[in-house]
Formats: structure tokens, sequence, C-alpha cells
């Protein structure tokens, strides 16, 4: 049961911006800025009923029947996981920290935003029903920490290194991920603009299968809209291959400060989510992180089940199957709509059962319908006559090769 000390508190306004030389860091969903509401003591059985809603709105419950995540590791690639929490004993390992920075991990300032995200994918709550439970409770998590979290004592510091050098850390933080058996990567994280090292990581990640999910960012309107109307770009969200994800709230709605931009290709709660953080408290958080952290998940249900699928039938399952598609079938706040589990771990079964493409025919082959889609070369249509021409030749065909056997036969008869 919970105790006093393990109280709700509420995260607002989760976007931080660094100047980092001359380009702007959008660390998305970081511990700055926190609004911290008047605790009060919570239940755990509370906790999971407030998270009900977040289950119920992706489809979850049905999915677990197929599969809970077993045999799967998802990177967290963010501010570090405390992985003595309760709700993910047992399900953490601990790989490398590249931010340069020397916070010890015992600083309750170190791991504040991972930890959280990390509680959405694989949280397995304890004392039964008690605590936070993730979307994929039976998978594990590798912790690599490329960021540290605003609150951090040696934040400062970090937030005058150059651009080229921060983002090598989450170029570093991919490589190791991929190395080390991630099948799911999971960034809640964003940069203003892209990098070559990062993009050739995910490259990698991509030719061994590993699937990666990235937040949208939190420029939405008010204020954060690009003259095009459009909220400015994000990466990793916004690299080919990577699936992007915007936030919407109980209703479906998309939240007010989820990007509307399109890289978007799914949206996935991001509104009040109750999550478990490093100090083994329970908090609401709001952003297109935890969004993220939560599609993270449902791609851990999908390779758990079908571990051979490749990334683009993965991501293929998720957008094909949504709820609350737009009109049209797709826009710019939500992509193709809200990510159901259940329905997409059944459509990555269908792929899954699917011919592989004939030897030497590349991937690139399949695209526009693949070989179904190709019309075949025109026959000019036969009339009867050839075939009875055909037909009449075979019969005497036949009756020559009879008259002749008949005649040897004879022959050997007569012989001496």
């Amino acid at each position: 049961m919970l105790t006093p000390r393990m109280l709700f508190r509420q995260v607002l306004a989760p976007r931080i911006l660094c100047r980092r030389g001359t380009v702007v860091l959008a660390v998305l969903g970081c511990a700055a800025s926190l609004a911290v509401l008047p605790g009060t003591p919570a239940a755990a059985d509370t906790i999971r009923n407030d998270q009900q809603w977040v289950l119920n709105l992706m489809n979850v419950p049905a999915a677990w029947q197929l599969t809970q995540g077993g045999g799967v590791t998802v990177a967290v690639i963010d501010s570090g996981v405390n992985p003595k929490v309760s709700d993910l004993a047992g399900s953490v390992i601990t790989g490398p920290d590249y931010t340069g920075v020397s916070t010890r991990d015992t600083n309750p300032d170190w791991g504040v935003h991972g930890t959280w995200m990390a509680s959405l994918i694989a949280g397995h709550g304890h004392d039964g029903d008690n605590g936070v439970i993730g979307i994929a409770p039976k998978s594990r998590i590798l912790s690599i920490r490329v960021i540290p979290d605003r609150t951090d004592p040696h934040y400062g510091r970090y937030s005058h290194e150059q651009e080229p050098a921060i983002q090598a850390s989450l170029a570093q933080g991919i490589d190791y991920a991929v190395r080390h058996g991630a099948k799911v990567i999971s960034m809640s994280i964003g940069y203003g603009a892209p990098n070559g090292a990062v993009k050739q990581a995910l490259a990698e990640a991509f030719s061994h299968g590993v699937v990666v999910i990235a937040s949208a960012g939190n420029s939405g309107v008010p204020g954060g809209a690009s003259d095009a109307g459009l909220a400015p770009e994000s990466f990793p969200a916004d690299y080919p291959g990577v699936i992007s994800v915007g936030a919407v709230n109980a209703a479906g709605a998309v939240a007010s400060f989820s990007s509307d931009n399109l890289s978007v290709l799914l949206a996935a709660p991001g509104v009040s989510v109750p999550a478990q953080g490093r100090d083994g408290q329970y908090w609401w958080v709001s952003g297109t992180s935890p969004a993220c952290a939560l599609v993270a998940g449902v791609a851990a249900l999908i390779k758990s089940k079908y571990p051979d699928l490749p990334p683009d039938l993965v991501a293929t399952a998720l957008t094909s199957t949504t709820t609350a598609r737009p009109a049209g079938g797709y826009d710019s706040e939500v992509g193709f709509g809200v990510v159901d589990a259940a329905a997409a771990l059944a459509k990555a079964g269908e792929l899954a059962g699917d011919p592989p493409a004939p030897a030497g025919i590349t991937a690139a082959a399949r695209f526009g319908g693949g070989p179904a889609a190709v019309a075949q070369p025109p026959v000019r249509p036969r009339s009867s006559g050839p075939l009875l021409l055909f037909v009449l030749l075979a019969l005497i065909s036949l009756l020559l090769a009879a008259t002749a056997a008949t005649r040897l036969a004879l022959l050997r008869r007569t012989s001496p």
C-alpha cells in the first residue's frame, strides 16, 4: 500500500527550450517548470483506477490476452531510470551515461523524466494491483542517459555544450541500444535540427529490426506555430522511419500543446497520465513525452509476439488500425489517429504471415502494392480453331506410336 509520502503531483508546461550556440534545442517533457499541486495521500488502487482511461482508450487489456511484452528490451534514451522504484523493480538494466556531467544516480534530481517514461512502458505495479502498470509490463527497460533533467545540479554546464557534442551523445545512445539487444527505442526528447551522426545511428537501428518511437514535440498552439501554421520540426521525430507521436486527452481530442506538423504519425494519451517518479511517488505527467512512451509499449507488445516483423511493418500495423481517424484518414495533429493496441497486434499477425519477397527482389519492389499490383503482360485471346488442331495432332501422334509399337512386337516374335 502507499504511504502518505507517496503523493500525486502534477507536471505542467513540460517543454524546455535551451540555447545551444545558434541552434535552439527542445528537450521535451523534462522536469522543468514543474507546478506541484498540494499533495494528498492516495491509495494504490486509486492510481490504477486513474490510469484505466489510458488503457481503455488504447484498447490495451484486449492486447494483453496475447502478450504482455515478455522477451523484449525497450531502450529508454532519456535522463536515466531509477531501477529501485517499486513498479520497475527487477525490470531495468542500467546502461551508460553519455551526458558528460558527474551527477550521481543517488541525487534526487537524477533520472526524473526517464523514470516516468519507463514506468509507462514496463511498470508492473507492486503488491498485486497497486501502482502503475505499463503497456508492456513484462518487457525490460535498458536505461541510456543522454540528457540531464532541468533541475540537475550540473544542468547549467551541460546547457553550454555545443550542438554537435549534444547530439553525438544521442547517436552513441542509439548505437549502444542496438548493440545490446533493444528491439524498441523510446525517445521522449527533441532537437531543433537534424544531425548526421544521429541519422546514421538510426539507419543502423532500422537495419537491425529496431522500432524507433519519438515524441512529436510540445510546440502546439498558441504561440508555437510557425508562419506556415505548423509547429517547428523536432528531431529525432522528423527523421524518416521514426514513428512520431502526438498527444490527446481523455476524450481523444488533440492536446493544445501537441506539435502540429507533418512528422506526426500517431497519437496517444498525453494529458494527466499517471506515472511513477524516481522518488517512488506518483505523478500526473502531460506532454508528447508520455504519449511516446505509451506507443513504445505497444511496439514492445508487437515485437514480443512477432519478433521478426521489421520496423516498417510494425509502423504499418500501428497506423492502419487506429481509432478516431481524422477526416480524410490523416492530419498533422493526430496523424492517422489514436493507437489501438489490440487491433495493431492483430494486423501485425496478418503482416507476419505474408510470404517473403522472392530472393533477389529488394524491399523497394514492394512499394505501390507489391507484385500483386503489377499488371501482367497482355496475352491475345485464343480461338477454338488452334486448340482443335492441337488435339487432332496429339491423337495422330498417339496412333502412330501405337502402330509402331505393334509392328516392333511382331518383328520380335518372328525373328529367329
